[in-house]
């Protein structure tokens, strides 16, 4: 027998997180980005530094765990180096828009 096609809906709940619900069994994903472009363009450029060094530090403590074997899930990783990339392409954005002025 054929499995059932999955359904997908995404939905964002009270807190703001969005939650994908994938079909039968029932899964909920929490996508918990903690960081979207919109929020990002929001902040000024020092803010932004601030958070780029955080993302640096994040990535070196993870890259450590892994590599003393002390890390047990890796998605973290690839979020907090996509994180860092969005607020380089903001900072340029920025710095793009201040040299057209």
């Amino acid at each position: 027998p054929l499995n059932p096609p999955i359904e997908t809906t995404a939905r964002t709940d009270s807190t703001g997180i969005r939650v994908t619900r994938m079909g039968p069994p029932v899964m909920l994903i929490k996508e918990n980005s903690v960081m979207n472009a919109t929020e990002l363009r929001e902040k000024t450029p020092d803010q932004l530094r601030e958070e780029l060094d955080n993302l640096k530090k994040e990535s070196f403590n993870l890259r450590f765990q892994q590599a003393t074997g002390q890390q047990e899930g890796t998605a973290r990783m690839k979020s907090a180096r996509r994180d860092a990339a969005r607020v380089r392409t903001i900072l340029t954005e920025k710095a793009a828009a201040a040299a057209a002025e």
